[in-house]
């Protein structure tokens, strides 16, 4: 089974399942003499871990990570990073009684066709489980692009359900880790919940919207034909568990709009200034190319598939049944899947600035 690899100068492996022993990752490729901040680690698998609040899977897990090799006196040696996530509150005996019925809109089915075989426990690799290891790598992304330039990446809940943040509102002047929700405004945030806790009340789930703003972006990042800058983020971020579409810049609304509207004037700089647009349709990027604004993305994620409703599925010996999922899963995923928009992001941005480097002389 491939597919576990991304990224061609800063690498990334993901390893372990969900129900397994452990989880992890290697992250080969990122240059030596970069400060490990082990408190960033730290800091952005706790706004991934579930069993936080009510809003989540109950599942606890601590996430507390064990840095195996690649960091000697504190700094990155330009060697294999890897780290690793002991499962502690692994419940396989969960999955038992369902090992033999595909549920509807998971990976049991294709995973049966494709492979011959597969984990049933919580979805094996198929599991968002695995997207711990994931922010870890991000973690290690964010200390390169902070050590090697200007690059910031700051992701927050747009939307949920129905509940949408104005479409305008890009912009985070603060952290939303306060917030249970990871939204920056509040009066938003409290109608969120409604929205997450009447799912719950009718044993359903529901999806939502992030977006993702990066800011410092150099110009030059991104590669033609195949590599441009917005196909690689684009990549990126589907790769993520629950992702249905992913935006740059206008988007979907770029439909609608003519050529004289949507176009990014470009307006004479102030003195030792690089050139700017007026506005930013495009979304950071023009032609594959990153041009020096903000990027922008928005994600939309679907509702969580496994609910407590009574659903009609069949089994693996194609006979008809019905299936209630029981264990403990989130009634909705997005407001978790903030640090994991941002790690996508940034493993994507690292490597493209490496590749960036790499074409100069």
């Amino acid at each position: 089974m491939s597919g576990s690899i991304t990224g061609k100068l800063f690498r990334v492996v993901n390893f372990g399942e969900s129900h397994g022993p452990a989880i992890g990752v290697v992250v080969d490729g990122c240059p030596a003499g970069v400060p490990f901040n082990n408190d960033l680690v730290t800091s952005d698998l706790i706004r991934r871990r579930p069993g936080q609040n009510t809003f989540s899977t109950q599942r606890k897990e601590i996430d507390e990570f064990e840095l195996l090799s690649g960091v000697f006196e504190g700094k990155t040696t330009g060697t294999p990073i890897a780290m690793l996530i002991r499962n502690k509150d692994a419940r396989p005996r969960d999955y038992e009684a369902i090992k033999n019925t595909y549920r509807p809109s998971h990976a049991d089915y294709v995973y049966d066709k494709k492979y011959g075989f597969r984990d049933y426990r919580g979805g094996g690799r198929s599991s968002a489980r695995l997207t711990a290891s994931t922010v870890m790598a991000g973690a290690v992304a964010k200390m390169m692009l902070q050590e090697v330039s200007t690059i910031s990446v700051q992701a927050f809940v747009h939307a949920i359900g129905k509940v949408a943040l104005p479409e305008d509102f890009d912009y985070v002047e603060n952290s939303v880790e306060d917030d249970i929700l990871n939204c920056p405004l509040p009066e938003y945030s409290r109608r969120m919940q409604e929205e997450i806790n009447q799912a719950k009340h009718n044993k359903d789930s529901i999806g939502g919207q992030i977006k993702c703003v990066v800011t410092g972006i150099p110009i030059g990042l991104g590669e033609p034909v195949y590599e441009k800058l917005d196909a690689v983020l684009a990549s990126s971020l589907m790769a993520i568990n629950a992702v249905k579409a992913v935006e740059i810049g206008s988007g979907v609304r770029a439909a609608i709009m003519k050529g004289s509207e949507h176009n990014d004037a470009f307006v004479l700089p102030d003195e030792g200034d690089q050139l700017r647009t007026s506005t930013n349709y495009s979304g950071g990027i023009q032609g594959g190319i990153s041009n020096g604004e903000d990027i922008l993305l928005k994600l939309s994620f679907k509702p969580v598939a496994s609910i407590a409703k009574t659903q009609k599925t069949v089994t693996a010996d194609n006979a008809a049944t019905l299936l209630k999922v029981d264990g403990r899963h989130d009634p909705c995923v997005v407001p978790r899947a903030v640090p994991i928009v941002e790690a996508h992001v940034a493993i994507a941005l690292a490597d493209m600035w490496l590749w960036n480097q790499s074409s100069k002389i």
